[in-house]
Parts: structure tokens; C-alpha cells; sequence
């Protein structure tokens, strides 16, 4: 098998697949497929990672496109689940505004560093964050909580999720910058020693 057609790769292709499908049923009212279709795509997340560690199947692209489908991912659930007449009238929902802002500028603002940083001095060593991936599966959380919610209509939970969603977004955000930071250092301390 090449290092394109790995099972973990396919996990990831097939999690980028099912954002359409899980955006058509939220759109469409079927919240509970929906909120199946979500967590089939969540748990492949942690799936497609576990196996590429336990049959050494990590792979250059594996990579690249694991963050983005899990970006990809996030991102729409936010942007649909933010939108007004899509889910239920329920009480918390849809998710507010501010949670979803915050969470698509912490990756735009991320994204915006790495790209000025690479362009301008060619550092691309840049590597996930621990609180960055805590960050991410409070998200994944949140979003399923948000489908319990339309599907059963108990949201006395939601205030509580959307605060931690935002906490973990600015202690992750600000975490990143000095992860780079000291990963710069690294960088032009071990290019200044091999010179």
C-alpha cells in the first residue's frame, strides 16, 4: 500500500466526505442523523491517528491533510450551528455568534502568523500545540452537546460549553505564539551550531 492510500488517509477523506452530509442533514432538519454523522467523524479523528502511530503508517500527506479536514470539520459545524432557523427554537441555541468568531479568528489569526513567519524568514517547523489539541476535542464536544441539544431539547448545559469552548480558544491561541516562539529559537539555535 503507498503512502497515499493508508487507512488513516482514507479515515481523513472519508471525515472530509461527510461535512456536506452532516451540513444537508442539520439544513434539512434531520438533526439526530446529523448528530450521528458528527460523532462517525469525530471518533474517525482519533482513529485515523491511533492507527497511523500503531502500523507506522504516518505519512507527509497524512500530515497536511488530518488538521485540515479537522479545520474543515469545526469550522462549517460552527458556521451552521451559529446560523438563525436552522436548528430548532431552543433555548441557548443556535451556538452565539461570539463563540463561533472566536473560534474561526483563533485559527485565522494562527493560520496569519505561520504564513508571515514561513514568508518571511522560512521557518516551517511549526508543530500542534497540547492545548491546541485539547482545544479541539472541547470543540468536538461542544458541537455534539450542541446536536444533544436539538435533538432532546436539554440545553441547561450549553453557557457552561461555550464558555470553556472560548477559555481553551484564547489560552490555546495565546500558547501557540510562545510555542513558536521558542520553537523559532530551537530552530536558530541548532542552524547557528551546524554553521
Amino acid at each position: 500500500m503507498n503512502s497515499i492510500l493508508t487507512i488513516p488517509n482514507i479515515l481523513t477523506f472519508m471525515r472530509m466526505g461527510l461535512i456536506p452530509v452532516f451540513v444537508s442533514l442539520v439544513y434539512y432538519g434531520y438533526s439526530k442523523w446529523a448528530l450521528a454523522v458528527f460523532l462517525i467523524a469525530g471518533i474517525s479523528d482519533g482513529i485515523d491517528g491511533f492507527l497511523a502511530r500503531k502500523f507506522k503508517q504516518e505519512s507527509e500527506l497524512g500530515t497536511i491533510i488530518d488538521p485540515i479536514a479537522d479545520k474543515l470539520l469545526m469550522t462549517v459545524a460552527f458556521i451552521i450551528l451559529t446560523l438563525p432557523n436552522v436548528l430548532p427554537p431552543t433555548r441557548h441555541l443556535p451556538i452565539p455568534f461570539w463563540v463561533t468568531a472566536s473560534v474561526i479568528g483563533r485559527d485565522i489569526l494562527i493560520l496569519t502568523i505561520a504564513g508571515a513567519i514561513n514568508i518571511i524568514t522560512g521557518f516551517r517547523g511549526f508543530k500542534p500545540s497540547f492545548w491546541g489539541k485539547v482545544s479541539t476535542l472541547v470543540q468536538v464536544i461542544g458541537i455534539s452537546l450542541v446536536m444533544v441539544a436539538a435533538v432532546t431539547g436539554y440545553t441547561i448545559f450549553l453557557p457552561t460549553t461555550y464558555f470553556v469552548i472560548v477559555l481553551l480558544v484564547v489560552i490555546s491561541g495565546v500558547h501557540y505564539v510562545f510555542q513558536v516562539a521558542s520553537l523559532m529559537k530551537e530552530d536558530q539555535a541548532s542552524s547557528s551550531e551546524n554553521a
